[in-house]
């Protein structure tokens, strides 16, 4: 991730984890609309999560858990979840997918969330402690370059993050690299649903659009071709949710949501394995 981008990217993730807390468990909404794709702080709310969350789910943990799932899907939903797996969540926020990861994998499994951000390290640590979940461990660091050995876990997921590195090759042959013969890459993300080339170089290139999970996704080819050239198996992207550019108004200038009537987003499930 190219170093500018990447500090307007924690700059966002510290001030949605520093909002979080500020509203406190009774603030009961989120700092971004219930999304790291949100606008900066004082813009209007968008929520691209779709409501994918449960309320049995958002029960499960600390109301700042559930105002911290700064993502677009639930990726916790994608796989099978067994007692004994080890997962890995890439981007882990507030931690909501790892601790419901690693409810499911106990006993004798274990959910690692990774996270760049000191402020959502220390929400994410928080909730754990607050919801009693002790088989979970939330690492410092990128997701280019996943502090884990190789072959560590059975599933990687991660939550409307990989669309904001800008070197989403490195990514996922990490997440190839960490998984066990066999182990899943199950994950919610934004795609383009069209040839992105078709946007305007300025909107392409939008340091708002790409903090705000826009500019940096991928075509749904690519992200197919990305993964299979990693060596992954039983690739799919399945879109769940097309945004029309009045819902995700707020993003970014007039201009640039204008011209994502060219080139929809949308939100997928991307699947894929890693051979046996």
């Amino acid at each position: 991730m190219g170093e500018d981008l990447r500090e307007k990217v924690r700059e966002r993730y510290a001030g949605a984890a520093r909002a979080v807390r500020d509203a406190g468990e009774d603030g009961g909404a989120s700092c971004c609309g219930s999304s790291c794709c949100g606008p900066d702080a004082g813009a209007s709310e968008v929520d691209m999560t779709g409501g994918s969350y449960s309320e049995a789910e958002k029960r499960e943990l600390p109301q700042l858990a559930a105002d911290a799932s700064l993502g677009c899907g639930n990726p916790v939903a994608l796989a099978v979840l067994s007692p004994g797996e080890v997962i890995l969540d890439l981007g882990s926020g507030g931690g909501i997918d790892v601790l419901l990861s690693a409810r499911r994998v106990s006993p004798g499994g274990k959910a690692y969330g990774l996270d760049m951000t000191d402020e959502m390290l220390a929400l994410a640590r928080e909730n754990q402690e607050k919801a009693g979940v002790e088989n979970a461990e939330f690492l410092k660091g990128e997701i280019e370059d996943v502090p884990l050995p190789d072959g560590q876990v059975d599933l990687v997921i991660s939550n409307c993050v990989i669309n904001l590195s800008t070197d989403k090759e490195r990514v996922i042959a990490e997440a190839f690299r960490v998984l066990k013969p066999d182990g899943r890459f199950a994950v919610s993300d934004v795609v383009f649903l069209g040839e992105k080339g078709r946007l305007p170089a300025g909107v392409a290139r939008s340091v708002e659009l790409w903090s705000g999970c826009v500019s940096g996704a991928l075509e749904k080819s690519e992200y197919e071709e990305l993964l299979a050239a990693a060596g992954f198996e039983d690739v799919s992207v399945e879109v769940t949710h097309t945004y029309s550019p009045e819902s995700i108004d707020g993003l970014g200038s007039p201009e640039d949501i204008e011209a994502l009537r060219e080139v929809p987003i949308a939100s997928a499930f991307v699947r894929a394995r890693k051979p046996k």
